[in-house]
């Protein structure tokens, strides 16, 4: 399946061994409060409550006489611990745990056998209770009222040393949220207490919220409320210094209701109704490192043949709204749809139906994502039950109580990439294995591979060329942040085909308005993404336009023997040798394949005007990253280049079992010869759209193995329409080592008359044969002709000035 949940913790396995073996002790101690007294037909009421931010997973469970038991465990000891136990049969609602161990809060109910799980009796208490833990001790009540409260206490990202005042969020029902300050001192050594627990300070931070979702990781509060019925997106931010900030407004245009109150992320929502999963709306917000920020929205479900979600890509500064139809009427939708966030993608998921894995980095294309509906066996391998997405591509399955980080299955995709015949899904599993590569080397290597074996098989776009943009933007792109907006990612710029099953309306929203105006870590990137989109157009995207302009100057001026400052070729051409001696740095096994094995002037050029053109860019465009370290990645960068397409060519020869012994001319060249022939060819046409550089010699190697397997007319009709370049290595090569026959007299003077004069000059002087002394005669005649008529004129011109002066 193109999606694993690789286990980082189940209720079955980390703490129902546990328990079983406090069991005896607990019995035979028969303190009060004194252990996890359960009875094994008692584990199923065993279930996750809340995952802290450090990792640690709160849990509960009732014993016979239906006592209520919080435990924790630990995910770096991996050990369980039991921290508090309430002796009356309560249901409880949430809990939380502060960073030290020494405060639990929960919030907790009565239920009655006759009443709903979800409904409160008239006048019965929820219960919300502060209990001091380190040792078990005092117990304060926070609140006691008709509504359902939530608890999470704050976690601040310094955890060095024991903190004297603890912050905690009281999340009601009534719409409201408050932030407690509870101050602790110690006491007799260890004991931790509250101090002046009469007094606990409060201030809110929300109200009249009708949805909010809470950020373990990162420690934000989104919420949304309605203005004049317009949903407006808010986050607050907790800091370690005590404070909170409102850091942006966002509205949003999705249809919620004022009754409604839905909570994401605070813990294990048991309360919700899982048979109407479906008939309720999906909200959530995904980010990531490098200042993304994505709403991902469904809306309730009324059809049984077709379901609509949007993704809100404020980064961006557009949405994109996606209905993916079902099948058949009788395809009955009995789960809700999941999102699930895997840092560069968000995965889209309908048990049974299809699994999406959009691209949040580069949204634009539809194709740079991946589809995949019911016919593919990838949609039933997830689970079925509700999937909850916290942070940093964590899943949990509250049903099941397994907690698990979400990853793409290389080896699916792998797979999928060689077997799938549909041009988009080639290129939406591309990039997914290439954004997601842990192994970067193993897997170019698989897919270089694969694109041996299917040169031919994308119609919509080049094969080879998408790889090489895409796998050496991947290579960079971790090294500073803006590289999206820098440096092109796909070859493809526009994609008109649809894709089966799914259609989109892309729309522009209105951007974030930012409350702060000091950013640093994800709001500087955030913000960064947002004056992008205001400012930079058009966009910054990297080109060879210019690179191109000045080659072609510089190759007219040598072939009519100018050249402008030797300075500045000088400069040119050494950053050339850097790249090579940076790509050949990289690259210490031999290579088999017989390249940089010659000047090769004009590609050399090229790759140092693309040096500096580069650099150029990324200075202007990179603030505050060093010159020294901008000028590595750009010698990076287009080594890489350089090395994906040795390796293709690599690959080839290895799979074919070349050598270069292959260009000697003593025999009729073979199938396999030809097919190498025909991925260089393939390559060379990759790259020249691109204007790309080649490594130093691959057109002497392609012309020379044109020159092997094609018949004359053919080859004189590649090389006349551009395809093979007449090095003067290749052409040297040829007059050594082809005889005289009349086959080759012919496809040598065929060669000669189509070279440049200045080559042509010195290849004549090595074939020792009378045509060639013939065309050399005439070059000499044609050139003392041209001398005679250069004085002829200057004598002509200085009698008549004579003339004019008598």
């Amino acid at each position: 399946m193109a999606l694993r949940l690789v286990s980082d913790f189940d209720l079955r396995k980390d703490v129902l061994p546990w328990l079983r073996s406090q069991r005896a002790a607990s019995a035979a101690a028969g303190a009060r409060g004194g252990g996890p007294g359960v009875l094994e037909n008692n584990y199923e009421s065993l279930r996750i409550l809340n995952v802290e931010r450090n990792g640690n997973i709160i849990y509960t469970y009732k014993d016979d006489k239906g006592n209520v038991f919080f435990g924790l465990y630990d995910c770096r000891t991996r050990q369980n611990e039991h921290l508090y136990t309430f002796e009356k049969d309560l249901h409880v609602v949430s809990c939380s745990v502060n960073s030290e161990r020494t405060l639990l809060a929960a919030s907790l109910v009565h239920f009655t056998k006759e009443r709903r799980k979800n409904e409160l009796q008239p006048g019965s208490k929820c219960l919300t209770l502060l209990v001091e833990i380190h040792p078990v001790n005092n117990v304060k009540v926070l609140k006691a009222v008709d509504s359902y409260i939530w608890v999470q206490f704050l976690y601040p990202h310094v955890e060095s040393h024991p903190l004297a005042e603890n912050h905690l969020l009281l999340i009601s029902e009534e719409k409201y949220i408050e932030k407690i300050h509870i101050q602790v001192t110690q006491e007799d050594g260890n004991r931790v207490v509250l101090k002046d627990s009469g007094h606990l300070p409060r201030e809110r931070v929300a109200e009249d919220f009708v949805w909010a979702q809470w950020d373990m990781s990162e420690q934000r509060l989104y919420y949304i409320d309605l203005k004049k019925s317009r949903s407006v997106l808010k986050c607050i931010q907790f800091s370690a210094d005590e404070k909170f900030n409102l850091m942006f407004e966002a509205p949003l245009d999705i249809t919620l209701s004022d009754s409604g109150f839905k909570l994401v992320n605070f813990g294990c929502d048991d309360l919700q109704d899982e048979e109407n999963l479906s008939k309720h709306l999906t909200l959530c917000v995904f980010t990531n490192h490098t200042g993304t920020l994505c709403v991902c929205y469904s809306p309730k479900f009324d059809s049984w043949e077709k379901i609509t979600y949007s993704v809100f890509y404020f980064h961006k500064g557009h949405s994109k709204t996606f209905t993916a139809a079902l099948g058949s009427v009788d395809s009955h939708v009995t789960k809700g749809l999941t999102f699930l966030n895997l840092d560069y993608y968000v995965a889209v998921y309908l048990p049974g139906h299809f699994f999406h894995l959009l691209n949040i980095q580069h949204p634009d294309l539809i194709c740079h994502s991946l589809f995949l509906t019911g016919n593919n066996e990838v949609v039933d391998m997830l689970p079925h039950s509700p999937l909850q997405s916290l942070s940093g591509s964590l899943v949990l399955d509250w049903c099941s109580g397994k907690l698990s980080r979400a990853v793409l299955n290389q080896s699916y995709l792998l797979q999928f990439l060689w077997n799938t015949q549909l041009d988009y899904e080639k290129m939406g599993a591309l990039h997914c294995v290439l954004s997601w590569g842990r192994d970067p080397q193993f897997l170019e290597a698989k897919i270089i591979q694969w694109i041996s074996e299917n040169i031919s098989a994308c119609h919509s776009f080049d094969l080879i060329q998408e790889f090489i943009i895409a796998s050496s933007y991947w290579s960079i792109y971790p090294e500073t942040s803006n590289m999206d907006k820098l440096l092109p990612y796909s070859s493809v710029l526009t994609w008109n085909t649809e894709i089966p099953g799914i259609t989109l309306v892309t729309e522009e929203i209105p951007l974030p308005f930012m409350k702060v105006h000091s950013f640093k870590g994800y709001w500087e990137k955030l913000n960064s993404n947002l004056e992008y989109i205001k400012y930079s157009k058009p966009p910054l995207l990297y080109n060879n336009s210019m690179v191109q302009r000045e080659w072609h100057s510089l190759i007219s001026e040598e072939k009519t023997g100018r050249r402008r400052s030797m300075v500045y070729v000088r400069n040119i051409l050494d950053n050339a040798m850097k790249v090579i001696s940076n790509l050949e740095a990289r690259n210490l096994e031999p290579r088999l394949t017989p390249l940089f094995q010659e000047e090769d002037s004009p590609q050399r050029l090229l790759m140092g005007l693309m040096v500096s053109e580069l650099k150029d860019h990324l200075l202007r465009h990179l603030q505050g990253v060093e010159k020294k370290k901008i000028e590595q990645m750009v010698l990076d960068y287009i080594s890489k280049l350089l090395d994906l397409i040795c390796q293709i060519l690599e690959t080839s020869w290895r799979k074919h079992h070349l050598h270069p012994s292959v260009l000697h001319f003593s025999k009729r060249a073979s199938a396999a010869e030809f097919t190498v022939f025909h991925i260089m060819t393939r390559i060379l046409e990759a790259t020249t759209s691109l204007f790309l550089p080649l490594p130093p010699g691959f057109h002497t190697l392609h012309t020379l193995l044109g020159v092997h397997c094609l018949p004359l007319h053919n080859l004189l009709h590649y090389i006349d329409d551009g395809v093979l370049l007449l090095t003067e290595t290749a052409v040297t090569r040829l007059m050594k080592d082809l005889d005289n026959s009349e086959k080759n007299e012919k496809l040598k003077f065929s060669i000669i008359v189509r070279l440049p004069p200045l080559i042509g000059q010195k290849i004549c002087r090595l074939w020792d044969h009378p045509m060639s002394s013939n065309i050399i005669s005439r070059n000499h005649v044609k050139r003392l002709l041209l001398n005679y008529k250069k004085q002829l004129c200057m004598l002509l011109k200085d009698m008549t000035m004579w003339m004019q002066n008598l």
